[in-house]
């Protein structure tokens, strides 16, 4: 195949555009000797080419390789796996056998820069017009918005994968929560808003793992009883301490699955859903006065504060006070720890910071046409935000320690 050099790279992109025009079907675009095919094949072998002129120090047939002890020597052929099928290429060699290609290299087999490129941009939230104008702009193909669902659907089979794999038997902390969207119902055709559910949970080494995506109609804990029942089916016989919002019946939908899970109530929910209740002059006050309950450094110190506050304020208040008592169980979990489990566990905020992650990236969607069109974006968001996940949270080593003596019999053997 002929080597394209910056100087003939119109000749490559021109019968690229000729191809690109008598292109009908997925097949003539993907396929084989399809138009982008073409293109990838000889981008990657001028690529190449490049590489051996950089390695042996001087263009190809050009005098100046005279007698300089190493030279071009042919080449061999190699098939590349990408996620539009098998490419077949030329790759030079050179006589001392000393050439390590980059742009493939030695050993490797697969290639998906295009579709990789398109789904990442995909898990980014740009939508499929975006990418399209993107590609055609970066790549000079003019590839149509259907054309780029197609390649994202691909990954629906994975996300059905990996929501479907087995599961460690034991989590120390889990977060549960939903975030809510707008979606077309597909027997209705009707828009409902339907609830995204999430657990997020750290592991045994303190690292985060999301146990699931699950879509279902407004969030109650009848659906959450479904959840819990799948986790414990694919493998989770322990949950340490489970971290929700004020979800009634939430708690006794936990325990009915993992009867020894402690159950922690959000705080942050708590106090906001107290506020509710009280008169635009008195929040800050009541705020400050709250405050004494949950930052007190033991139970029996926020039991005496609880009373203070209610001595205070539950005459005028009774519906923003109430809750504190009949949740109290819930609400103190986090007291019996060190601050470094505290702050991990009275609030759910570290799924929260997931949601607000899967917010930026599906800004731009309104509404999704479907349930599996919703779980697909929102597992290719977790994928792309999971690349970061590669470290335990921060002092997980004291956290585990304190465990260890807490959750004995639930964390000996896998310890």
């Amino acid at each position: 195949m002929e080597y394209y050099t910056m100087e003939n790279l119109d000749e490559l992109f021109e019968q690229f555009k000729k191809d690109l025009s008598k292109a009908k079907t997925y097949k003539d675009l993907m396929g084989k000797g399809g138009a982008i095919k073409k293109l990838m094949k000889a981008s990657i072998e001028s690529m190449l080419e490049a590489e051996m002129t950089e390695h042996l120090g001087y263009e190809k047939n050009d005098p100046a390789g005279n007698n300089t002890g190493n030279s071009r020597n042919g080449k061999y052929p190699k098939n590349i796996q990408s996620d539009t099928g098998v490419i077949d290429l030329e790759v030079p060699r050179d006589r001392n056998g000393e050439f390590e290609p980059i742009v493939v290299k030695k050993g490797e087999s697969r290639l998906g820069e295009l579709e990789d490129k398109i789904i990442s941009m995909y898990a980014k939230g740009m939508t499929t017009r975006d990418i399209q104008a993107h590609i055609e702009e970066i790549y000079g193909a003019n590839i149509s918005p259907a054309l780029v669902s197609h390649m994202t659907d691909k990954i629906q089979g994975l996300a059905v994968e990996w929501q479907n794999r087995p599961l460690e038997p034991v989590y120390p902390i889990v977060f549960f929560d939903a975030i809510h969207y707008k979606v077309r119902d597909e027997s209705t055709k009707k828009v409902a808003s339907k609830a995204a559910y999430t657990c997020l949970g750290l592991n045994i080494d303190g690292h985060k793992d999301l146990l699931g995506l699950w879509v279902g109609e407004a969030e109650g804990a009848t659906f959450w009883l479904s959840v819990m029942t799948e986790l414990r089916n694919r493998g989770v016989k322990e949950i340490c301490i489970a971290c929700v919002d004020g979800l009634k019946g939430f708690p006794e939908t936990i325990n009915t699955v993992f009867p020894k899970a402690e159950v922690q109530l959000c705080i942050v929910h708590q106090i906001r859903n107290s506020m509710k209740y009280v008169a635009t002059k008195d929040q800050k006050a009541f705020a400050r006065d709250l405050k004494t309950i949950y930052s007190a450094p033991t139970e029996e110190a926020a039991l005496l504060n609880l009373e203070a506050v209610e001595e205070t304020w539950g005459k005028k208040y009774i519906l923003a006070m109430k809750s504190w008592r009949a949740n109290w169980n819930q609400l103190a979990v986090f007291l019996k720890y060190p601050e470094e489990i505290r702050t991990m566990i009275y609030t759910t905020n570290a799924v929260e910071a997931l949601h607000r992650q899967f917010r930026k990236v599906t800004k731009a969607k309104s509404l999704f046409p479907n349930d599996d069109a919703l779980k697909k974006m929102l597992y290719l968001a977790y994928r792309d935000i999971a690349k970061k996940w590669n470290l335990p949270v921060r002092n997980w080593s004291i956290v585990i320690g304190h465990f260890s003596v807490m959750f004995a019999d639930e964390l000996q053997q896998y310890l």
